[in-house]
């Protein structure tokens, strides 16, 4: 399979695998934009030269927008093979893609976000042990911290405090997003419309920098949602779902 690097120079001409659009949709625009700017930070998106889901994205983990010490490794935000494009190798050739790469650039390993089981919108945990991977921390409900060491390492690689027992502040619902996801750029502004036709009070906290990703209140860092100051969900979910979501709220199901 032949890969494809975003750069600033061609960005523009190729898609997202996860937002196949034309440049004036608002996920594309959205996620774009982030990635851009991530670029300069040592973030790589690896895709393979196909229309479909088939990519892995990565930055070092100082650079990473989640709560994760990990100094000297590599974190990969996003690695999504589906599709007719699964069992056929390509997440191997992704990962090892990544492998290669960050070893060139001296890193100790790689390190990446989980759970318990397989869950929406997170890493494939049977698949990562099988590559090698081993759990190194976990966080409240069902978040786990993989990582994968090119050698001995005694660097500890971890949640930070904040994230390791999710919950916020605000009363009613809380959503916290950043842009790396495309979706949100979509569906929060959905979710606050359906919220306030309802008169479920729902507050919205775009986590726009590094330094508000590091202190947030959760694992994960792309979307996150909170009722009464407790952790829901991290799933982006139908339009449908979230306003079943708000009556149950409202009425006292949640």
């Amino acid at each position: 399979m032949e890969l494809v690097r975003l750069t600033k120079e061609n960005i523009e001409n190729e898609h997202i695998c996860c937002a196949i659009s034309n440049n004036k949709d608002v996920q594309v625009m959205s996620k774009k934009a982030w990635l851009n700017d991530r670029l300069d930070e040592g973030l790589v998106f690896l895709k393979g030269n196909v229309r479909g889901k088939c990519f892995i994205e990565y930055i070092p983990a100082e650079n990473a927008w989640v709560p994760v010490q990990a100094d000297g490794y590599m974190y990969i935000d996003c690695l999504w093979v589906s599709g007719q494009f699964k069992g056929h190798g390509n997440a191997d050739i992704l990962l090892e893609e990544c492998v290669r790469d960050s070893k060139q650039k001296g890193k100790k390993g790689l390190c990446i976000i989980s759970s318990d089981k397989k869950r929406p919108f997170l890493a494939d945990k049977k698949f990562l042990l099988h590559k090698g991977f081993e759990v190194c921390d976990k966080a409240q409900p069902y978040f786990e911290l993989l990582k994968l060491d090119f050698e001995n390492s005694e660097t500890n690689v971890c949640f930070l405090p904040n994230a390791k027992e999710p919950e916020c502040q605000s009363a009613g619902l809380s959503v916290y997003y950043t842009n790396q996801c495309p979706f949100t750029a979509k569906y929060v502004p959905i979710y606050r419309n359906i919220a306030q036709n309802v008169g479920v009070p729902i507050n919205v906290f775009h986590t726009d920098s590094l330094q508000k990703a590091k202190k947030a209140p959760c694992a994960v860092t792309t979307f996150t949602l909170f009722a009464d100051g407790k952790f829901l969900t991290n799933e982006l979910m139908t339009d449908k779902k979230f306003a079943k979501l708000c009556e149950d709220y409202k009425y006292g199901g949640i």
